[in-house]
């Protein structure tokens, strides 16, 4: 009876372990038909990146799909270093750049919904310093010919929605050329030594690109929106993150920094560029920064990512741990660009169909885009080569995760992958 009960015990030992890990992951179908995905089509995906691998166009990546709540397929390519001769593993880990905003405006609607912030307040209530930014206005003088750059007063302060949706009238320094994108560039606002206080005050000093809620700038919104998480919480961004969300996710993985041995020995990096001889500048996310940006500097890998999407495809909930409400959920996968807005890019735009929520693209009109995809779904991607998409239509998730600067490879690879996953369609 003692060996029996002995036994049992243990059983009952293994059956909750093996539950606890199973909520810790994702489930994996073996079939992808299940999932009404073709396995032959997703395997053009392997054919694609193999082929890019072995031509030296990429070091590698990993692709990750998933519908109806399921992995279908989840795959590694290539180098996690090429040069040292590392292979790609599923649990490499990613700079996910600008794939850091969803993690940003998450924890801001967390605290909004603690009555702690008011997307329709001015910045100024939480940044007293943003309280008189002017706007740069570019104007000739007919009697010299010469520009200069004028400080006007703007006809409203930005709000905390305007940094949500990049209508701010913030800009990055990069993206163009003109004489407000310079004094950017002359700031040094890139900077990992300096604070997320520090920048703002930096951001504070120089004039706005567009007077604020007219033009869809893409920004350092993201990055002051991290300011106002910290004011707000009274806590610094990396902890809000990792205790507030990557905690209660169970998103191991995932920070502004890659801590022990381990981790650091599976952090994947570009491979050396065949035109300079050198690898293209990246961070080092090996040293724990003092800047944590809310626009771009967290790390994370293809499985921990997913279990974000899951939440957000969920309504706000995985594995019984809900973070906000599904109407929050509704509120930030829906269109917040107003009709009649200037857009700086080619998308979002009306013609494109393509709006912007609160921290991601939303498809308006996937007639108008030329992609694949369906009504409302959303996505964004990372400069350094990451992307995802999440289509509630569908219960379709993409994720897509590669080291591979310069810029130019980013949004083609991104397209390109979704062209496969939605061919793979089978139901």
């Amino acid at each position: 009876m003692k060996i029996i009960r002995q036994m049992m015990l243990l059983t009952l030992f293994l059956i909750l372990i093996t539950s606890i890990a199973s909520a810790q992951g994702i489930p994996q179908t073996a079939n992808p038909k299940e999932v009404g995905l073709s396995k032959e089509r997703l395997q053009r995906i392997s054919a694609w990146i193999q082929g890019d691998v072995d031509k030296g166009v990429v070091p590698g990546a990993v692709v990750m799909v998933l519908r109806k709540g399921k992995i279908a397929y989840y795959e590694a390519f290539g180098y996690q270093d090429r040069e040292k001769n590392i292979p790609m593993a599923r649990n490499s880990i990613f700079r996910i750049a600008s794939m850091t905003k969803p993690f940003t405006s998450l924890a801001i609607m967390m605290l909004a919904e603690e009555g702690k912030i008011q997307l329709l307040f001015p910045v100024s209530l939480y940044l007293p310093e943003f309280k008189n930014l002017k706007v740069g206005v570019e104007k000739k003088d007919p009697a010299t010919g010469k520009t200069e750059l004028i400080l006007e007063t703007p006809a409203r302060e930005m709000t905390v929605h305007d940094l949500l949706r990049h209508t701010s009238g913030l800009t990055y320094g990069f993206t163009g050329k003109n004489m407000v994108k310079d004094r950017y560039n002359g700031a040094n606002l890139f900077n990992p030594e300096q604070t997320s206080a520090e920048l703002v005050t930096k951001l504070s000093e120089l004039p706005l690109q567009n007077q604020p809620g007219t033009t869809w700038d893409y920004s350092m919104s993201y990055d002051v929106l991290a300011r106002i998480v910290e004011v707000t919480s009274g806590v610094d961004f990396s902890t809000f993150v990792a205790e507030r969300i990557a905690k209660p996710l169970k998103l191991a993985d995932t920070g502004f920094w890659v801590e022990g041995v381990e981790r650091q020995a599976r952090v994947a990096e570009p491979q050396i560029s065949p035109a300079t001889g050198k690898r293209p500048p990246i961070p080092d996310v090996t040293k724990k920064p003092k800047w944590f940006s809310g626009g771009g500097g967290l790390v994370s890998t293809a499985h921990d990512y997913a279990r974000l999407c899951l939440m957000f495809l969920n309504g706000g909930t995985l594995d019984g741990v809900r973070l906000v409400s599904r109407k929050t959920i509704e509120e930030m996968t829906s269109n917040h660009l107003p009709p009649g807005y200037k857009s700086t890019w080619p998308s979002p735009s009306v013609e494109s169909g393509q709006g912007y929520g609160l921290g991601f693209g939303i498809n308006c009109e996937p007639g108008l885009s030329g992609l694949p995809g369906s009504k409302g779904d959303y996505y964004w991607l990372g400069i350094y080569g990451t992307s995802f998409l999440i289509d509630p239509k569908e219960q379709l998730i993409a994720i897509m995760m590669n080291q591979t600067p310069p810029m130019s490879l980013m949004i083609p690879y991104a397209y390109r992958n979704l062209q496969y996953v939605y061919g793979a369609i089978s139901d």
